[in-house]
């Protein structure tokens, strides 16, 4: 059995722009991950660990991101193998030709397959890296000389089911036509989950640290177990925050539904509803901060208004009005009071062409 750590997209050195002062301190706890990583290669006794691209945000690295990054994996004793990306390529002054590697790491630097022999571990490595912003398809046509007891694992910064992808289009077909036991794979900054074609198990981990608000969530790495013709893998958790968005309707008291023990995390916080003057951002921002690493506050509430202006009109919006107000007026009960002006509201955003109605 192998088991191996498989991790991707971690961007290191990212500018993370909306958080003004505090960016510097998320690219230090962006180095941090390295360690956390390494530290669960150690914890769970991998015998792999494979960065399948964009171990970098662009083609320039600080000298502690550096630092940082050798002595984490020189620190491990087992074989590490990284695939370059398409954020960061291999040109000739990119990060992974100026890194000075321990003798344990290898980077697949060219775009064309290449086998790396693991032979004490019975297990050939096949990767490649981009060359330039772009790639292309690699894998395809591509396929391993099989041989006996040899574990057969793929390394690919790669794009699955989109043929006109830039970045190294893979198919289902190319997979399973591959003989690969295992294809690691990166580029998409969400979990795949663990997935088969064929013959052949592969999976991407998403980002191990959300970089902004379309990156939601817990974010980490995949440990996989593999041994003859199965394999047993699963997503853990290493980042060290987490963004989160969340819309509140904003009537009295609201602040109290918000969620507890966020104080390490990033929120949007969206505020909905109708109300009769806009909120005043900057005062519940300053009460608010205190409870978040970083807080944004989006104001989508909407002037309130009476439901029933526009019943005396003329118009097809006062026929509506005039023909639901009395229903209102023989309802029986307040249950059904409210799922009249429900279908009121829900009406006159018909009428109005709007695209959401703020929920009661």
């Amino acid at each position: 059995m192998i088991r191996l750590v498989h991790a991707a997209d971690l961007h290191l050195d990212s500018p993370f722009e909306l958080l003004g002062e505090r960016a510097e301190q998320r690219r230090a706890e962006q180095r941090e991950t390295l360690e956390r990583i390494a530290e669960l290669c150690r914890t769970r006794r991998a015998d792999i660990l494979l960065l399948a691209g964009d171990l970098f945000d662009s083609g320039a690295a600080y000298a502690e991101t550096l630092r940082s990054l050798t002595a984490a994996l020189g620190g491990l004793e087992i074989p590490v193998l990284i695939s370059s990306g398409n954020h960061d390529f291999c040109a000739p002054a990119s990060p992974y030709m100026r890194a000075k590697w321990p003798q344990n790491v290898t980077v697949f630097t060219r775009p064309a397959m290449e086998c790396v022999t693991l032979g004490a571990l019975g297990v050939r490595v096949w990767g490649a890296g981009y060359a330039d912003i772009s790639c292309p398809p690699l894998l395809r046509g591509f396929s391993v000389p099989k041989e006996q007891g040899i574990i057969d694992i793929g390394l690919l910064h790669a794009q699955v089911g989109m043929p006109a992808s830039p970045y190294c289009p893979v198919s289902e077909d190319d997979i399973a036509a591959s003989g690969l036991d295992y294809l690691a794979l990166g580029h998409v900054h969400t979990y795949s989950g663990l997935r088969r074609a064929g013959g052949t198990f592969y999976a991407w981990p998403g980002c191990p640290e959300g970089r902004g608000f379309d990156e939601c969530g817990d974010k980490g790495v995949i440990y996989a177990e593999l041994d003859a013709g199965e394999c047993r893998a699963e997503q853990v958790t290493v980042c060290r925050r987490r963004y989160e968005k969340i819309c509140v309707p904003c009537g009295d008291g609201w602040e109290s539904s918000l969620p507890e023990g966020t104080q390490e995390d990033i929120y949007r916080i969206i505020l909905t509803g109708e109300r009769a003057e806009a909120p005043n951002l900057q005062a519940l921002r300053e009460m608010l901060e205190p409870r978040f690493f970083a807080l944004e506050l989006v104001d989508a509430t909407v002037p309130a208004r009476d439901v029933w202006d526009g019943a005396e009109q003329d118009s097809l919006r006062g026929l509506f009005l005039r023909k639901m107000r009395a229903r209102l007026d023989a309802a029986a009960d307040d249950a059904e009071r409210e799922s009249i002006v429900r279908a009121v509201r829900w009406g006159l955003a018909a009428l109005d062409n709007g695209e959401a109605v703020e929920r009661l």
